[in-house]
């Protein structure tokens, strides 16, 4: 029996989900991620007030592609007509699910009462979720943390009057907001979230392998797990990590020639989206984080000058080209069956 999750009428056929992030789960990335294997990959934060308005840039981060399985579009914002309309908007652009953003702990968001700084508003946030859950027909879900800090750990409370207006699955990072990044995702604290309601719950955070993937579930009783910076330079990593808890299949990374041509893919496909010079430019992250992903060259120097060389170059065929040298100069060959626990990196998903 194959696993996944319910969210209201929608059937998610997976219990590991990508989480929504900014510059880095556009269209370009998520059809990569899907075609991959992943069951789950949700849009950048789109702030619901420019949805709204239909702001070209926001309305192609929310943007829907053929081949896509789902679309899960995220809505940021602190007014709850914007809110409404934004809901009504990603339902027309053609969202299968809502997810609005409690858990975004930048400080150009929270400065703005958004994101996790709604955890301190409690009435804010349940007026923003009824005009949501009014407003679309599609299943609404709310992504939060554990709360604002640790003297307000309102993530259960907040969970069930969620639940109560008509929510029908909750996120939760394990983390408060003034933690960050820092420190280890507390995976049990989300229990208390589970315990505190009927409707699925996700857990996030730290979950970078397998063996991670499964305490998380174990610790935290939930329902599935959503993975963030952990799919950074490793688009597959999803459906691997589904694989693993299906039955145990220890991960195998992808070869040399799988690897270059998954990433030759991903820049023809953010080239072909955004057009040029624009579609190079926001390759480039993801460009570093394959190279830093990639187990060579085995020298760290070495890979670091391999990295800005290739972020230098000015052309999709000179990218290419480049990419090619190096990947095919490598003697040796990266397929050993390993659970491989990549680079930790800064940003992280909500």
């Amino acid at each position: 029996m194959s696993a996944g999750l319910q969210i209201g009428d929608v059937w998610v056929p997976g219990r590991v989900l990508t989480a929504p992030m900014t510059g880095i789960t556009d269209l370009p990335f998520r059809l990569l991620a899907s075609r991959l294997g992943a069951a789950y990959v949700a849009t950048e934060m789109v702030a619901a007030a420019e949805l709204a308005r239909a702001r070209p840039d926001v309305v192609r981060r929310a943007a829907v592609g053929e081949g896509l399985p789902l679309t899960v579009i995220q809505l940021v914002g602190r007014d709850p007509g914007a809110m409404a309309e934004g809901a009504r908007m990603a339902e027309k652009a053609g969202a299968d699910i809502v997810d609005l953003n409690f858990g975004c702990p930048a400080k150009e968001v929270t400065g703005a009462a958004c994101g996790s700084a709604l955890m301190r508003t409690p009435d804010l946030a349940c007026r923003l979720i009824e005009a949501a859950v009014t407003a679309t027909t599609r299943p609404v879900t709310v992504k939060m943390r554990l709360g604002w800090d640790d003297a307000s750990r309102n993530a259960p409370l907040i969970a069930k009057r969620a639940e109560e207006i008509g929510v029908k699955a909750v996120t939760v990072h394990g983390r408060t907001r003034q933690q960050f990044y820092t420190g280890k995702a507390d995976w049990t604290a989300v229990a208390d979230v589970k315990a505190a309601v009927s409707i699925p719950v996700v857990v996030n955070g730290d979950i970078l392998t397998a063996e991670d993937a499964r305490e998380a579930l174990r610790q935290s009783g939930a329902d599935a797990l959503m993975l963030g910076r952990g799919v950074y330079g490793r688009p597959w990593l999803a459906a691997h990590l589904e694989r693993a808890l299906a039955d145990g299949t220890v991960l195998q990374e992808p070869d040399r020639e799988e690897r270059l041509a998954i990433v030759i893919e991903h820049l023809r496909g953010s080239v072909a989206f955004y057009g040029l010079p624009l579609g190079l430019k926001m390759f480039r992250k993801h460009l570093g984080w394959y190279v830093e992903q990639a187990p060579w060259p085995v020298d760290p120097l070495e890979r670091r000058a391999a990295k800005s060389r290739l972020c230098r170059l000015d052309s999709p065929d000179e990218v290419e080209a480049a990419l090619t040298e190096l990947w095919m100069s490598v003697t040796h060959s990266c397929n050993s069956a390993v659970d491989i626990a990549p680079q930790l990196v800064k940003s992280d998903a909500a």
